[in-house]
């Protein structure tokens, strides 16, 4: 099995004192026994910034002197944006014409540049692999990485720390490496992909039983993988994770209620995990939702929040 628990507690060690160790919340409105674990409130607004510090720590001097070259929609671009930039480190991050402008202004504000030549995520690919013959610059992959999967499924044993009753975990997922790490995290729980009915990189993969291209188109742009990783996907399938499917009004019903009743302001992303234990599609037992990240443009969040 290519991703172990011993890889995330390595991980662990590796980002200790480096990274918030961000809280978890009981929730009794949700369930009696319903945790919410706030990753919103990570270096950066997500979970990405540990996957990025576990990858930059294994570069050699070589490697760092050539720079790093991200791909993202935005969280992983702050995140890399921002992890260069603490270790000295040229990042460039290619991201899409229709990023989030404050998510674009943020990765440039950690000191990163920013390509935003590509009209869409298949371009934006295309071009990265040109920047990476052009330059030699590293490669941190925003979810297809052993090493950042494992650096994001840190966030589930700081979770099974606060709350060890829990027994599924919903995980917001786009190409599936946060999920991947926390199944190799905590192989004797209940692991639950939450995607939007749009954008289904990982139900698709497992459906089809490979990696297969999908075009998504959410409210949750966090969540806009156009695959699942081949490598996620090998430790989703191995470690048995299930998926759910949630549509565009349960996710907003969602990011109301932890705006209004859990005081979270978290992006859409971050609530497909509530939207799955709102309209009934978990079952029952202790259960904790990742909430993850917290870069919600502001003209997103309050036409949500004025939507009844």
């Amino acid at each position: 099995m290519a991703l172990t628990r011993d890889d995330v507690l390595q991980a662990a060690e590796r980002i200790r004192g480096r990274v918030h160790r961000t809280p978890t919340f009981s929730s009794s409105t949700l369930g009696a026994r319903t945790y919410l674990k706030a990753e919103l409130f990570q270096k950066t607004g997500s979970f990405k910034a540990r996957g990025v510090l576990n990858k930059l720590s294994s570069l050699t001097p070589a490697e760092k002197e050539r720079g790093v070259i991200g791909i993202s929609a935005g969280n992983h671009a702050q995140a890399l944006a921002w992890g260069a930039s603490l270790e000295g480190i040229d990042c460039l991050v290619v991201m899409y014409a229709s990023a989030s402008p404050a998510k674009v202004a943020a990765t440039r504000g950690y000191g990163a540049s920013v390509d935003l030549e590509a009209a869409d995520a298949v371009e934006a690919f295309e071009r990265l692999d040109e920047h990476i013959r052009e330059t030699g610059r590293t490669l941190v992959h925003p979810f297809d990485d052993p090493l950042v999967m494992a650096g994001q499924g840190t966030l589930a044993l700081e979770l099974l720390e606060d709350a060890p009753e829990v027994e599924t975990i919903l995980v917001p997922t786009g190409g599936g490496g946060l999920v991947a790490g926390v199944a190799a995290a905590a192989p004797d729980r209940r692991v639950i992909a939450v995607e939007p009915e749009g954008s289904t990189a990982v139900h698709d993969a497992l459906a089809a039983g490979r990696s297969v291209p999908v075009t998504p188109v959410s409210v949750a742009d966090g969540l806009s993988g156009p695959f699942a990783g081949e490598q996620a996907l090998a430790a989703i399938q191995a470690y048995g994770v299930e998926s759910v499917l949630v549509s565009e009004e349960e996710i907003e019903e969602a990011f109301r209620f932890l705006y209004e009743r859990a005081k979270l302001a978290c992006e859409p992303a971050g609530a497909v995990g509530v939207a799955a234990i709102l309209a009934g599609k978990v079952g029952d037992g202790p259960t904790a939702a990742v909430v993850s990240g917290g870069n919600v443009a502001t003209e997103t969040a309050s036409a949500i929040l004025a939507r009844r």
